[in-house]
């Protein structure tokens, strides 16, 4: 079975910095797509950053380039989003999906919040 344990939320004050870790089990892990959703209350879940496994290009949303950055762990199967200069509106509860092109997969996932 694939499964993705998501790990590394907490509260942070303004400014300072969180990792959240996703590692996967049950793929291959050369072969597909991650990538880091965050659903904040009220609000519409939004994809953050992503990363492809085969090369490691990576994307990010506007509001969070620059002080987020996701990177993979090839031995450890593990997919990381460092987030420093967190901010309030940061606050929210962050996925980690997997894209193979035929299935997508969600982990659990783990509060942020980031008190102001």
């Amino acid at each position: 079975d694939v499964q993705l344990q998501a790990s590394g939320g907490g509260l942070v004050q303004a400014g300072g910095s969180l990792r959240v870790s996703c590692e996967v089990s049950g793929l291959p892990f050369d072969d597909f797509a991650a990538a880091w959703f965050r659903q904040a209350p009220g609000k519409k879940r939004e994809g953050i950053a992503g990363i492809r496994m085969r090369d490691g290009r990576t994307y990010y949303l506007d509001s969070v380039k620059g002080r987020f950055t996701i990177s993979k762990n090839n031995a450890k199967k593990t997919v990381y989003l460092q987030m420093n200069s967190l901010e309030p509106r940061d606050t929210a509860v962050y996925y980690c999906n997997v894209d193979t092109g035929s299935r997508n997969y969600w982990g659990q996932g783990t509060q942020v919040t980031v008190s102001s």
